[in-house]
């Protein structure tokens, strides 16, 4: 198959860079699920632009950069900030509803470490509703295929021609991927000018996570086979409100939104303690309320905390927060009168594949977005709701980018089809899940919201001996969706502990113990 552009992933970043490449060319999607099964669905909160005096772009620029810990490029920061306005008149205009007040101005929210309300939504559904408009928009564009239960499982480079690549990879090109259709088991050669990963994020390499099933790192693992450059891995953020409802896999996630609308956190016998690490209180920057609240549990025992908005006008609270309403109905909870039991779980990762100002990464003609992707906007913490923005973002200078080289760019030919040794099927499903769970119980375990060298170490020692099982498996079996997940997985946390490893402070959302004063 070829495509002029093959986009790996259907999130707000892949399908709003498909709909703007579509303009020049022929485009592929291939997601492995459903085109909705992604994080952008699940993101409550919404989406951040400065929109109406007094913010202004220099105080969103501050802000960001306070909040990522003095890790921030300050050259993504302000290009997504100043870009933004512009990008979201490019999601209205593709069918997105953001709420507005009665006099027509549009309802900005405000989440932890923001001075300013600037955080656009539609309900506590935003992603949803971004996600809904922007799938409308791709199943309607003529130049756009979309190819559901469709996983990539690795990159075609040089190394598939069977040219002798340099070690250090500066002339390395992506020409397309290997990918598996899932239903008919075979491995699809798929030939690109120019690929896209945009796979969403790694968070089921935790326990507990906000993320969807599908959020295995499988683009940042792929870039990294490919030998594509990664940083900030170790940067991984905990949102610090998921519901918790013990068995109940995603973590429902209470959007910061709420704190934003005035929620307090309170310890299970009723004590606000936020005041005792941040002047912001329950707005404190996420990575020092997910760390509070790990304390707190950790000095008293218990499971939770709570989040309180009883003090709130009821009709408001449900009127703001009609989806995370009927959540906590469903689970015995009125929030308008009772407090909502929460707890930590991974939710972002604020790096991943180092690209630059045009989302391209260091091998040519391939492009990683969303947070599949490191620009250096996050740092070592992300503002709330900069996420969605930088998605868009990227993916439109991505797509200039592209277009604007389309005419240089052809075809690789002599690419051989998938060749691999491995003929018998695996029975072994019950052992990749208890791998999987390992590699979730190592990282919750040695790697999560507070570390230390010696967990790091112990981490690592315990992957290296599943990373050694699984690829041996890998080598004598057809690929499968599972296997392929779990290879994933290994990969992605590898690099969590590795670059973790080599970090020798402590910041951000990266807590070691050995590296405070």
């Amino acid at each position: 198959m070829k495509t002029d552009f093959l986009v790996i992933g259907s999130g707000a970043a892949g399908l709003s860079f498909a709909l703007k490449a579509a303009e020049r060319g022929t485009v592929t999607i291939v997601t492995k699920g459903e085109m909705a099964e992604c994080n952008t669905n699940y993101a409550q909160g919404g989406i951040c632009s400065v929109t109406y005096e007094p913010d202004t772009f220099e105080k969103h620029i501050e802000d960001t950069l306070v909040c990522g810990a003095g890790k921030c490029d300050r050259q993504a920061v302000e290009l997504v900030v100043r870009r933004a306005p512009e990008l979201i008149q490019d999601l209205i205009a593709w069918g997105t509803r953001f709420n507005k007040t009665p006099d027509g101005r549009f309802e900005l929210h405000r989440e932890g470490g923001h001075t300013e309300h600037r955080i656009l939504h539609f309900e506590d559904l935003t992603g949803a509703e971004i996600e809904r408009a922007l799938i409308a928009s791709v199943r309607q564009h003529p130049n756009i295929t979309v190819l559901e239960h469709h996983f990539a499982v690795d990159l075609l480079t040089q190394h598939h021609l069977g040219e002798f690549v340099t070690r250090h990879t500066r002339n390395l090109t992506c020409f397309g991927a290997y990918v598996l259709n899932e239903k008919t088991h075979e491995i699809e050669t798929m030939l690109a000018r120019f690929t896209i990963v945009a796979t969403g994020g790694c968070g089921h390499i935790y326990s507990s996570t906000t993320n969807p099933v599908v959020a295995t790192g499988d683009g940042v693992a792929m870039c990294h086979r490919a030998k594509a450059k990664t940083e900030n891995m170790e940067f991984i953020q905990f949102h610090p409100t998921a519901l918790y409802n013990p068995g109940e896999k995603p973590n429902f996630l209470i959007t910061e939104a709420m704190r934003g609308f005035g929620a307090i956190l309170r310890l299970q016998n009723g004590e606000e303690f936020m005041d005792k690490y941040h002047p912001m209180k329950s707005l404190a920057p996420r990575d020092i309320t997910a760390r509070a609240i790990y304390r707190e549990m950790t000095r008293r025992g218990e499971d939770f905390v709570y989040l309180d908005v009883t003090h709130k006008d009821p009709e408001t609270v449900r009127t703001h927060f009609p989806n995370i309403y009927e959540k906590c109905l469903s689970v015995g909870i009125d929030m308008t009168k009772d407090w909502i039991p929460v707890t930590p779980a991974a939710h972002y990762s604020c790096g991943g594949v180092r690209v630059d100002l045009h989302g391209q990464t260091s091998i040519k003609r391939l492009y990683a977005l969303g947070e599949t992707s490191c620009t250096g906007l996050h740092g070592a913490n992300r503002l709330a709701s900069n996420s969605l923005i930088e998605a868009v973002v990227y993916a439109d200078e991505a797509a200039r980018h592209a277009i604007e080289r389309f005419d240089r760019v052809g075809f690789q030919e002599g690419i051989p089809d998938w060749d691999f040794e491995g003929t018998q099927h695996t029975e072994e499903m019950l052992m990749l899940i208890r791998s999987k769970r390992e590699v979730q119980s190592i990282m919750s375990n040695y790697v999560g919201i507070v570390r230390s060298n010696l967990r790091l170490e112990r981490a690592m020692r315990r992957l290296s001996i599943l990373f050694e099982e699984t690829e041996e498996l890998y080598n004598h079996t057809k690929p499968v969706r599972e296997l392929c997940e779990l290879r994933n997985m290994i990969a992605v946390a590898y690099l969590v502990i590795k670059q973790g490893m080599e970090i020798k402070e402590s910041v951000g959302c990266h807590y070691n113990i050995d590296y405070q004063k």
